[in-house]
């Protein structure tokens, strides 16, 4: 029932792909999603150095013997990185899968395809994606409007974006922005994608390396809790509500910001400092409106059996009813 591009693209047994989560999809969560059956993808750059990769790597070989991968976001920072030596490393350890995000992954292409690597890379728009196979991608994640995180500067939501995309691309697509649950699965293949990428849900948890006031923020929060930063830089992100969104939105309020006027809201660091302590406002968390469908902390394992158990349910009885099945 769910053997698709995706499942036979990373030799998995579910079509469900866990992106990238800076600071938060590390060794833990992605093994732990490995062995439920699907895909996970640490963040490099959660690694302080190419060396504290290699280590991670090693770690989830500890953990799982199924597939994964590491995400490569390529996006400016305040101090440089060197992409290539993470990708090096990567090489090294044998890592077979990639997921790349943010800006055009071409310049590192050939050193990837080289190796024999499968390239996955994230997109918010259908030209984004068209480009990203005619560079050799092997993979398409599209990012809806929805999404946590950067959801592009077009606003086209996942119901209209996965189905332009599918009809644009011949490679497979992975449907992001809005998943959560068993309802989200069926919806994403009936739209054409080849299964469907979760982040926001991932985070909340019982593996995920969080504070538990994070993962209950979640449970507590609403899809109308969610707010869209940095739309005047257009470098917008979508994040949750709390006292440092609205500083951030008040300074953009008064229009000419610069990306200095916010620097000390919007860093890294404090976004990191929420997850690790819990203090919900301390810096930014980057959340998707699909929090709103957040009701629990499972294990991953548990989250992954209920989405089966109710795609099945909704494509064999609810789906069969309709057409007159049993």
């Amino acid at each position: 029932m769910f053997k698709t591009r995706v499942t036979e693209l990373f030799g998995i047994e579910y079509p469900i792909v866990q992106g990238g989560l800076m600071w938060i999809a590390r060794a833990e969560l992605a093994a732990a999603v490995a062995n439920a059956g699907c895909i996970g993808f640490m963040t490099a750059l959660s690694c302080p150095t190419p060396e504290d990769l290699r280590a991670e790597i090693r770690k989830v070989r500890d953990l799982t013997d199924k597939p994964f991968g590491v995400n490569i976001t390529l996006l400016p920072t305040l101090k440089p990185v060197d992409y290539g030596q993470y990708i090096d490393v990567c090489i090294e350890e044998g890592v077979k899968f990639i997921e790349t995000a943010g800006r055009n992954p071409e310049p590192y292409m050939a050193q990837m395809k080289g190796a024999g690597m499968k390239v996955i890379h994230k997109c918010t728009s259908v030209r984004h994606a068209v480009k990203a196979e005619r560079i050799g991608c092997d993979a398409v994640s599209i990012d809806g409007f929805e999404c946590a995180g950067h959801p592009g500067e077009d606003d086209v939501t996942s119901l209209i974006l996965i189905p332009l995309t599918a009809d644009a691309i011949s490679i497979p697509v992975v449907a992001s922005g809005g998943f959560g649950d068993g309802r989200g699965l069926v919806a994403a293949l009936a739209l054409g994608a080849d299964g469907m990428n979760m982040g926001t849900r991932f985070v909340a948890t019982q593996e995920a390396p969080v504070h538990q006031k994070v993962k209950e923020a979640y449970v507590d929060a609403s899809e109308r809790d969610t707010c869209l930063l940095m739309r005047s830089l257009r470098n917008t992100i979508r994040v949750l509500k709390n006292s440092v969104a609205e500083q951030v939105l008040e300074i953009e309020s008064k229009g000419n910001a610069q990306i200095a006027d916010i620097a000390h809201l919007v860093g890294g660091g404090e976004g990191r400092e929420v997850l690790e302590i819990g203090d919900m406002d301390k810096g930014i968390a980057s959340v998707g409106q699909v929090v709103g469908l957040v009701r629990s902390i499972p294990t991953v394992q548990e989250l992954i059996d209920e989405i089966v158990n109710d795609a099945r349910e909704i494509m064999t009885r609810k789906f069969g009813a309709m057409l007159g099945g049993n």
